[in-house]
């Protein structure tokens, strides 16, 4: 039996009864999390629940429940499904109400629904390294805020996908901005560069992880827009996100970045992110 959480309530999936006049099935207008499991424990829970509110008070939703009571909740959900590598996705929309575009005068509770599944770690990916392939970015320009307006996102990465790549690479012109749902890094001469954390990218979880794992480690970091010309120049090159965690990029567009294995600052981040999540385990 499946449990998923609808408002403050675990029920069976099947359960669920969402209005067609709901705002986000209507507009996309809500916002969503996506949090890593690694045995049963939520890694950077407070860090994703917090980005949660920062998202919903952008978009003036005002979320029912503490961070505590949110948080409790995801850990019931893991609990009630026997969760122990996985995910746990929460998506919270304005409520239902007349179709207007405007927020309507009255409106119901936002609507707080949360699944969880058993997700594996992609180790061999991990070790071998993915293809990616450029996309021109045309998504809004907010997207700093994690809402449900994915359609951009979702077209790049079919893109990539119809031509058997695992990521699209993102850009405007010739400025790299990130991913369809991930943040990208390139490594050259020992410094890794990346676009700065502003309103054209969303300032990844496990992004702030690798920033923090970088000074531990000594790689000097360069928060700056790179240059899709001088992508290939790069001696590595990698892709992060909640599931991905750190994915080397071994080849962009059918060529090969550096030597077109996983680099050594990559598997070094990769082993300092590795203790990351083993904290988290053994708390």
């Amino acid at each position: 039996m499946t449990w998923v959480l609808w408002n403050d309530r675990l029920v069976k999936d099947e359960e669920i009864r969402l209005s067609k006049e709901d705002r986000g099935y209507q507009f996309g207008d809500g916002i969503y999390e996506v949090i890593r499991v690694y045995d049963s424990n939520m890694f950077t829970a407070k860090e994703h629940i917090d980005r949660l509110y920062e998202s919903a008070d952008k978009i003036k939703i005002v979320i029912p429940y503490t961070k505590d009571v949110f948080h409790k909740m995801m850990y019931d959900l893991i609990e009630a499904n026997e969760v122990k590598t996985g995910q746990v996705y929460v998506q919270i929309t304005r409520g239902s109400a007349p179709r207007t575009h405007q927020f309507p005068a009255t409106v119901s509770e936002p609507v707080i629904t949360a699944s969880t599944k058993e997700v594996e770690r992609p180790v061999s990916q991990m070790a071998n390294g993915v293809a990616a392939k450029t996309v021109e970015d045309i998504r809004w320009l907010r997207c700093d805020i994690k809402s449900l307006n994915l359609l951009g996102n979702v077209l790049a990465k079919q893109e990539a996908h119809e031509s058997g790549c695992f990521e699209a690479l993102l850009h405007r012109g010739d400025t790299i901005t990130e991913g369809s749902s991930s943040n990208m890094y390139g490594i050259k001469d020992g410094v890794l560069y990346t676009h700065p954390a502003t309103n054209l990218i969303l300032n990844g979880i496990t992004r702030r992880v690798i920033l923090s794992c970088c000074e531990e480690i000594g790689l000097p970091v360069v928060e700056q827009p790179m240059s899709l010309s001088d992508v290939y120049s790069n001696d590595e090159f990698f892709m992060s996100s909640t599931t991905a965690e750190i994915m080397p990029i071994v080849m962009i567009n059918g060529e090969k970045v550096g030597s077109g294995i996983r680099g050594e600052w990559t598997t070094k981040l990769q082993v300092a992110f590795e203790a990351k999540i083993n904290q988290t385990i053994n708390v």
